[in-house]
């Protein structure tokens, strides 16, 4: 049998610093939020014999296009054009295309425009923070209340607690991978992104409630020699099917992260990396959680 809590220091601190360095780049850097939160426009298009560098296009765009530009190149051929924080008109669109078509001929039936009001942008914005946050309560509410009946050694509100750190560890981590790739190569966080978070939270409170409740469950049973041992033989019992589940499901997300175009790339990105943290804290932060709020509770 796996003694999971023998090195649960050594799992806060790797957490620590994953989470830490997160936050830092959140601070310095901050999310490169895309046209769906903060409104603008974007402009995607093939060149027919091969595309320009994102420097040459930026250039050729400053003299035409007021507010910041965002210029990224998907493949060989294909770019988008995004103009953040204002209304963009079926007239910028124009002018774009043609200082753009000044570098290389465009193929005109692969041009695609989509426009954002930033009253919108901003509405949505607001609207994804309220989502987030009740979706945080609800789930603390829930599990409390899945858990009302387990009172020794541990209260119910704990339980809500321990998987709380656990979805805010796997969300920052995600976060903190898309601020890197945000700063590097231009991604922005659009709807798609946001939505494969929210899912993410799903998937790591469900992970965290199947060991949970073989907890409960080993704990009515009176298996373990005290609670400590409880938590361990759980996860023990728990570690198969997790892992088949999460491998699954990250067999299905790999085809698509790499066979499924580049709409769902960073959807699936998110996924990934979200279901990895989320197996993760399961078993390394959660549940060692409760074992350390148990020995906490038992020197007192």
């Amino acid at each position: 049998m796996i003694n999971f809590l023998k090195f649960k220091n050594i799992y806060y601190l790797f957490s620590f610093l994953l989470v830490g360095g997160s936050i830092i780049g959140l601070i310095i850097f901050g999310l490169n939020w895309g046209i769906d939160f903060q409104g603008g426009g974007a402009l995607t298009f093939q060149y027919l014999d091969g595309q320009p560098t994102a420097e040459a296009a930026r250039e050729a765009l400053s003299e035409t296009v007021s507010g910041a530009v965002n210029v990224r190149l998907i493949g060989e051929k294909e770019m988008t054009v995004q103009i953040n924080s204002r209304n963009v008109s079926q007239e910028d669109k124009t002018e774009i295309i043609g200082a753009l078509e000044e570098l290389g001929e465009i193929d005109k039936a692969s041009i695609n425009f989509e426009s954002i009001s930033p009253i919108i942008g901003r509405e949505l914005n607001q609207k994804t923070r309220t989502v987030v946050i009740l979706s945080t309560i609800i789930i603390l509410l829930y599990i409390s209340f899945a858990f009302r009946k387990i009172a020794h050694p541990l209260p119910s509100w704990q339980y809500g607690f321990a998987a709380l750190i656990a979805l805010l560890h796997d969300v920052l981590i995600a976060l903190g991978v898309f601020v890197v790739i945000g700063e590097l190569y231009g991604i922005q966080i659009n709807i798609s992104i946001i939505t494969a978070l929210l899912v993410v939270f799903g998937y790591s409170v469900n992970d965290s409630v199947v060991v949970f409740d073989r907890i409960r469950e080993n704990l009515l049973k009176g298996i373990g020699k005290d609670y400590f041992d409880t938590v361990n033989i759980s996860l023990n019992q728990t570690l198969k099917r997790s892992l088949n589940t999460s491998l699954t499901t990250l067999l299905a997300l790999l085809s698509i992260f790499f066979f499924g175009g580049t709409a769902l790339h960073f959807f699936a990105l998110a996924l990934i990396i979200g279901i990895i943290s989320g197996t993760y804290s399961s078993f390394f932060l959660a549940s060692p959680l409760l074992a350390s709020c148990y020995l906490l509770k038992k020197r007192k």
